[in-house]
């Protein structure tokens, strides 16, 4: 196993075709889609900011410049703005610019899967552990979800996986975990399933889109064979590097919204919006009106 390192670096597979908000994303990123005034990708960003990454990795695909054009300076709004005197927009854009050098931007140039994504960031991340955060899954909570694997993952090294919990009888939906020794601030995994079928999951713990992997794992989906979905999956790579490394659960408490379905994105939106102390005044009686009229 990998001595343990500090995390400094997280990937960021937004290569997908978005194909779920379709005819939107014929033009414009699924990860660029707004959640009030900010895109998909910047809450996601910001969580790993806040949990001390400081090194942006994004395994981009066809289409997705504007990404790449998103985190860097628009010198021509800039000016316009300088010229304005628009000194709050002005902070506000420079407030969400990374440092210089501290974003890197590789291609997947086919849709192969997960893993296929995290294994093109190989080269970038080198010998180190890293983060991994699926761009549709935006949180929030006391805690940033990372933030807290971070700290789990300090203690204890290894691999760390976010999870949450599900109501039982869903648990055949997703990515569930065995549960094993507690520990302070998670717990012991002893086994990965996705989706089970009904009745034989371990738990109702669920994988949320939040990892912090060794680099051995690259090594293991460099040769991985294609799963579901004729895809190269991570949970099958994650299932045989467990099979020498430790891995641990963080158990995220907060809300969690899918951004990549339309119900999750709505939902998103409007929960976003109502923790906007400038918006919620605006929105909360009418919304409230509308609920009322749709019964």
């Amino acid at each position: 196993m990998s001595q343990a390192k500090k995390l400094r670096k997280a990937v960021f597979p937004v290569a997908g075709l978005g194909t779920r908000f379709l005819p939107a994303t014929k033009a414009v990123p699924k990860e660029m889609l707004t959640v009030v005034d900010k895109p998909v990708i910047q809450y996601v960003v910001d969580e790993a900011a806040e949990a001390g990454i400081e090194h942006f990795v994004f395994i981009t695909g066809r289409g997705k410049a504007v990404i790449e054009d998103y985190f860097d300076i628009q010198f021509e709004l800039e000016q316009t703005l300088k010229a304005r005197n628009k000194n709050a927009e002005l902070s506000l854009l420079s407030g969400l610019l990374p440092i210089a050098g501290s974003a890197s931007f590789t291609r997947q140039q086919e849709p192969q899967g997960l893993g296929h994504a995290v294994w093109c960031a190989r080269d970038i991340v080198g010998e180190e552990p890293f983060a991994l955060l699926l761009p549709d899954m935006i949180m929030n909570g006391e805690k940033g979800c990372l933030k807290g694997m971070v700290e789990l993952f300090e203690t204890h090294g290894g691999n760390i996986v976010g999870v949450e919990e599900c109501a039982p009888e869903l648990a055949h939906q997703y990515g569930i975990v065995g549960v094993g020794e507690a520990l302070d601030g998670g717990f012991r995994i002893t086994q990965m399933i996705e989706k089970p079928a009904k009745g034989t999951a371990p738990s109702n713990y669920f994988i949320n889109g939040r990892y912090i992997l060794q680099p051995e794992i690259f090594k293991i989906l460099e040769t991985q064979a294609r799963g579901a979905g004729n895809e190269i999956q991570l949970t099958d790579g994650m299932l045989k590097l467990a099979d020498s490394q430790s891995f641990a659960a963080y158990p995220f408490d907060g809300q969690t919204f899918d951004c990549g379905a339309k119900d999750g994105f709505i939902l998103a939106n409007v929960f976003f919006a109502m923790q906007r102390e400038d918006i919620r005044p605006q929105i909360e009686e009418p919304l409230k009106a509308l609920l009322a009229a749709l019964k």
